[in-house]
Order: C-alpha cells, then structure tokens, then sequence
C-alpha cells in the first residue's frame, strides 16, 4: 500500500463476544459491514493488536485497511498508531467510526477534527496521536434514559425496537464512510449530516 491512494478505516470497540452487542461497538459494525461489502474476512494484523481487512470497495477505488483493534476502548490510542506507522499513512488518511452520545439514534454525522467529548476511546486516540485532526463518522447511540449512567448505556445491548433499526443506521454508516473516502468531507456532509 502507498500513502497515495490508501485509508485506515477503523472502527472503535471492545473486544469478544461479550461486547459485540452494545452501543459502544457500533463501530466494529461498520467496519464489519465494509468487509462484507469487500467479500473479505479479517485477519490477525503482524502487531497482535488488531485485525485487518485489506482492499478495495470497487475496483480502481482508493485502497483501503478496515481494522478492528484487540484493545480495550480506553486503550485505542497505541494499537491505532501501530497501524498508521505500519502502513505509512499520515492522520489525514484516517476515519474513525465511533458510537456518539450528543447525536439522536439513527442519524449520523461525519466530521474532521474536534475534541473527544468524554470518549474515552477518542481520547486514547488523541493521546496517542497528539492531534485530533483526522475523519470521524459519528454514529448516534442516543442519551441514556432517565438517570442511567453513560458508561452502562453505552456498554449495554441495544434496546429490541433499537436492533430492528440498526442494520439500517450501520449500511448508512457505511455509505459514509465509502463517500468520504471517494468523495472528500464536504460532499459527504452535505449526503449526511442533513
């Protein structure tokens, strides 16, 4: 892969089955549902720390490396730059996929730059990083209900009428994330940050 026409796609989690269901692995979602559209399964990565899909959405389309990290959410930050260093990819050719707790359930929003608006995963990937400058589809997972605290809602399944839907909100999700990656940010917002 050369920096040229290559992205780093990954999507934020928590690893094992245990997690696979909440609204804070949405993001392994996405990315899941890219490495289907490529027809690929994910490997381990060399580093241990992730795995990884290699290729292309369409042919003659920008390369991509969709990635899961092994790490816990709170632990992104070093597996993700591993894979910038390994690839050779400077931050302006990463997008990261993250659950958002300001954006209502089934809407989404992409971004670049920004804080980490009490993310703990995005805050690991700053610390790492030392910027906040690169791609973000934010994929909103909503306020928790009542007095529910935030870490137990967004480390909790989504609600049975929440799962009929969700298929939906993550193919658009993913429709983000090709766009972006053809298209560039401002065609992309105008598609779906409306």
């Amino acid at each position: 892969m050369t920096e040229g026409d290559a992205w780093l796609v990954v999507g934020l989690g928590n690893p094992g089955p245990t997690y696979a269901g909440h609204r804070h692995n949405v993001g392994h979602k996405v990315v899941e549902e890219l490495a289907d559209r490529m027809g690929s399964g994910f490997r381990n990565h060399k580093s241990g720390r992730a795995v990884v899909v290699e290729g292309r959405l369409v042919p003659g389309g920008p390369r991509l490396v969709l990635a899961e990290l092994r790490s816990y959410m709170n632990e992104s930050g070093g597996p993700l730059k591993a894979l910038l260093t390994f690839y050779k990819l400077p931050v302006e050719r990463l997008v990261v996929v993250h659950d958002e707790l300001d954006i209502p359930f089934d809407t989404l929003r992409v971004k670049r730059g920004g804080g980490d608006n009490g993310h703990n995963g995005l805050r690991s990937v700053r610390a790492a990083l030392d910027t906040g400058d690169y791609y973000r589809v934010r994929v909103g997972v909503g306020r928790p209900p009542g007095r529910q605290p935030v870490a137990d809602f967004v480390l909790s399944d989504y609600s049975a009428a929440e799962r009929k839907v969700l298929p939906f909100q993550v193919d658009r999700a993913a429709d983000a994330v090709e766009s972006l990656v053809n298209d560039g940010l401002e065609i992309t917002q105008s598609r779906f940050n409306g």
